[in-house]
């Protein structure tokens, strides 16, 4: 009788973490399903094993914490693109004070998808759809300086990294709309 028991438990054992993971799975990929950015989405989640136990809050929750370490990766790659010593050419002068603003932006960005996480941990999604939101228009903030001055280029590095925080926080929001607030 104990050894029938024993391989039982051994059986429930092995089988369980997978039937598990299978659920978690189908969770990760109905969520993502929802969402603007499918393969995004479902990349950056994978990245993080903890996704495979989360709901669909705590999804979002990842995802706003991937976009806030993107933002935040932006701001400081673009501190170090300032320039180390003074140039009088005022075209030079134009884009380090658009970097600077854009550094200031992205790092703003960031800020306001981990006042997301608290709104989440809070379950205050309107204020967390919010604050996703105005990370996503941070991007545009700094995008849209370049236009006041046409003869500094808006660099290609910046608009990839634009784009992939805006797509980014799109998936965050699509999260956001299942959680039915």
């Amino acid at each position: 009788m104990g050894m029938k028991n024993l391989g039982m438990l051994l059986f429930l054992y092995l089988v369980t973490p997978t039937t598990f993971v299978a659920a978690d799975q189908t969770l990760i990929q109905k969520t993502c399903r929802s969402t603007l950015y499918y393969a995004l989405c479902m990349s950056s989640l994978k990245s993080d094993p903890t996704s495979l136990t989360a709901d669909t809050k705590g999804l979002a929750a990842i995802m706003a914490s991937i976009g806030a370490a993107n933002a935040t990766a932006t701001s400081t790659y673009l501190s170090s693109q300032l320039p180390t010593s003074a140039n009088n050419n005022k075209n030079n002068s134009n884009r380090t004070k658009l970097i600077r603003q854009c550094s200031e932006k992205y790092a703003f960005a960031a800020e306001a998808l981990r006042a997301s996480l608290k709104d989440l941990a809070e379950e205050t999604y309107d204020y967390a759809y919010m604050h996703v939101a105005a990370a996503a228009d941070y991007a545009n903030v700094c995008r849209n300086g370049f236009k006041v001055f046409p003869t500094v280029a808006y660099p290609a590095t910046l608009r990839r990294r634009e784009e992939g925080l805006k797509r980014i926080c799109r998936v965050v929001l699509g999260i956001l709309d299942l959680l039915g607030w």
